[in-house]
This record gives C-alpha cells, structure tokens and sequence, in this order.
C-alpha cells in the first residue's frame, strides 16, 4: 500500500491531513487525519474511507471535504 501525504491544511482550530493511497486494482483511496491545534487537551483522529476513486485528486478532494466536515461538526473531549 503506497500512502501519499497531501500535506496538512489548516481549519479553524484544527489542521486536516489528507491522505490517499493506490489499491491493488489501480484505484484509490481517501483518509485523513485531523488535530486540534492549540490543544489543552490532546485530540488525534483517523479517518479512513472505504469508497473508492478513479483519481488520485478525486480520493483527495473527497478526504479535504470530509474533513471540513468534521471540523464543523467536532465537539473534541480532550483525550
């Protein structure tokens, strides 16, 4: 499993971490990892997808997506 960083894209008080990878049969992809930024108390999540894209962009704008998503809907507990 080849895993591509798309670097980190900051979101308010988190940074999102795209990630995509190639499957065995030329397809990819989408995770991403989100962090608080300012943390008192830390807050880490993965998120990995099973949906699979005919692009490497395409995996990736899906993960940016999800991503904000959950930056607009998170309510992180310090772990």
């Amino acid at each position: 499993m080849n895993l591509i960083s798309e670097s980190f894209i900051p979101m308010g008080k988190f940074v999102v971490s795209p990630a995509t990878h190639e499957t065995a049969n030329g397809l990819f992809r989408a995770s991403f990892s989100i962090q608080r930024t300012q943390s008192k108390g830390g807050y880490c999540r993965i998120f990995n997808f099973d949906c699979e894209f005919v692009s490497r962009e395409a995996a990736r704008l899906y993960a940016v997506t999800q991503g904000w998503l959950e930056t607009c809907m998170v309510t992180a507990q310090p772990c």
